[in-house]
């Protein structure tokens, strides 16, 4: 069968790219550099909005407030008194109780909290049976509502017909007025707060955990450090940024606890702190100074002060944070 050979002249040249425009080139290389300089505020933005609006202007707005005298009753009426309220509330012995209270309750609930998960979070580290099972109903208490979890204790430290002093007279320890004691009822409250936060520290903990390096572990046993000595040795130092960590969260959390302590006897006693002030933290204190008496000038001095001192525990936290790391190297 015959074939036909192209000829030269059936050779048909690609067709030659226009040439760019220099000015259009310059523009898109101008816009190019500004997306990849821009994108990233952009991208930020968001939070840094959300953040001053529901943040850093209430924060503004309170210390303003803070220097003048206002009442619930009239809001647009401002009165302006420098230093008076926060001149005010530290004069006042029922601030000093309640920051008393609050570093109490704090101290007995953070301790045996981070102990407590600690030790959990040691035991689900090691191969287990169901361990999401067991991950999932540790944090259970964590999903569960302030509200809920205080009623319910609320029930169980009930001086009449508790089930707690229903247990403590069955075994012959007697009747207990858990509310009203100046100690009976910071353990109370503790105890929900314990409650309620073991399983969140110990799931940090137990990241913190998976997250060491085997071989720490496996040279320790080749030396002959039993199951104990690896956990004093070789676990605890490594988690000790996760640890600081965790006392930080937990004394913020303590500053502002507020429902356990409001809703332990609820009612007029509740938002008081108690017959005589016994529980009283600092932001039932606020809620009471600002909601049932009505003086917003106060309270929002109180809410400073509550910033000062958690500014001034942060910096604690830092310095002994910076000496353990030293003191380790």
């Amino acid at each position: 069968m015959a074939t036909s050979t192209p000829t030269r002249d059936a050779y048909a040249p690609p067709p030659r790219k226009k040439p760019v425009d220099a000015r259009r080139q310059a523009w898109r290389s101008r816009l190019w550099r500004f997306d990849d300089k821009a994108s990233p505020y952009a991208y930020i933005a968001p939070f840094f909005l959300v953040f001053g609006a529901f943040g850093l202007y209430p924060l503004i707005y309170t210390g303003w407030i803070a220097l003048h005298r206002v009442e619930m009753t009239g809001l647009d009426q401002m009165e302006w008194v420098g230093w008076g309220n926060f001149d005010r509330i530290l004069h006042d012995s029922e601030f000093w109780t309640a920051v008393t209270n609050t570093f109490l309750i704090g101290v007995m609930s953070t301790v045996p909290q981070l102990l407590v998960a600690l030790g959990l979070a040691h035991l689900l580290n090691y191969k287990l049976r169901a361990s999401s099972f067991w991950r999932t109903v540790i944090l259970t208490p964590y999903a569960t509502s302030v509200a809920s979890a205080a009623l319910v204790f609320a029930l169980v430290f009930r001086a009449d017909g508790g089930l707690l002093n229903w247990a403590l007279e069955f075994v012959g320890l007697g009747h207990t007025n858990w509310a009203n004691g100046p100690w009976t009822s910071k353990i109370a409250i503790s105890i929900i707060v314990i409650w309620r936060w073991t399983g969140y520290n110990t799931l940090i903990y137990l990241a913190a955990m998976q997250a060491v390096p085997s071989d720490l572990y496996e040279a320790a046993s080749l030396d002959g450090a039993s199951r104990w000595q690896q956990f004093l040795k070789v676990t605890i130092p490594s988690l000790r940024p996760t640890i600081l960590f965790t006392i930080v969260i937990s004394t913020i959390g303590s500053m502002q606890l507020f429902g356990e302590p409001l809703l332990l006897e609820g009612g007029t006693l509740g938002a008081i702190g108690g017959n005589e002030h016994q529980y009283e933290t600092l932001s039932v204190y606020l809620f009471n100074y600002g909601w049932n008496l009505g003086h917003l000038g106060p309270a929002a001095a109180v809410a400073w002060a509550m910033l000062a001192l958690l500014l001034i525990i942060a910096a604690v936290n830092w310095l002994i944070g910076r000496f353990v790391r030293k003191s380790a190297v």
